[in-house]
């Protein structure tokens, strides 16, 4: 698990454990996944072994941790990250896309005892994609060296509905919108992501 996973996942926690503490409106954790996806940049020449071909898409499932702090019923702050679950092949070389922001949120039509919650968010993050070069022998089995890593800034925006199915569980269909200028591995700099997940609130609903 890399350094921002485990990172934001401490964040989360500490939003939720904190905002207990504090006697905050509300607060909240939450675990799910996405699909996100952008384009392919074409033909391209192939680290390893120097030939041309078509360069591949983002088109992962990504795993999903996040948590929120309400400072009011309606405004608060909250992080949240999306990871590639598994490495895929860019160019000979593997890498695992890594999503992460910090964002203001904003509930519309939040009333105490709600079981239907909108949410918008927006804010900053960056992505980081790390390359590494697969190799195997019959020595030592099959390895990964890293060769080099890219970061990149990106403005998110999104949109969830937190559904209560209990006082403190919900399920949380999102939309989010991840603006990366200059991502430059991919056609475009526009990556839509599409996702759910499952979380508790540490008030009750």
């Amino acid at each position: 698990m890399s350094k921002q996973i485990r990172f934001l996942s401490f964040i989360a926690l500490a939003l939720g454990i904190g905002s207990t503490l504090a006697q905050a409106q509300d607060a909240r954790v939450f675990f799910g996944v996405g699909y996100a996806s952008d384009g392919s940049i074409g033909s391209s020449t192939d680290f390893i072994t120097g030939a041309t071909e078509l360069a591949p898409k983002l088109d992962s499932t990504f795993g999903k941790i996040g948590g929120d702090f309400m400072i009011t019923k309606q405004l608060g702050f909250g992080a949240e990250t999306d990871f590639s679950f598994s490495n895929s092949n860019y160019l000979g070389l593997k890498t695992r896309p890594i999503f992460y922001d910090f964002n203001g949120i904003f509930l519309p039509f939040n009333v105490k005892w709600n079981r239907v919650v909108p949410e918008i968010q927006a804010g900053i993050g960056g992505v980081r994609l790390n390359f590494n070069y697969p190799s195997c022998n019959s020595l030592t089995g099959c390895q990964s060296s890293l060769v080099g890593s890219s970061s990149h800034f990106q403005v998110h925006v999104g949109a969830a509905l937190n559904l209560y199915v209990t006082k403190h569980v919900f399920i949380r269909p999102a939309f989010d919108y991840h603006y990366v200028p200059n991502f430059f591995q991919y056609s475009s700099n526009s990556v839509p992501e599409y996702g759910a997940a499952v979380g508790w609130s540490f008030t009750e609903h």
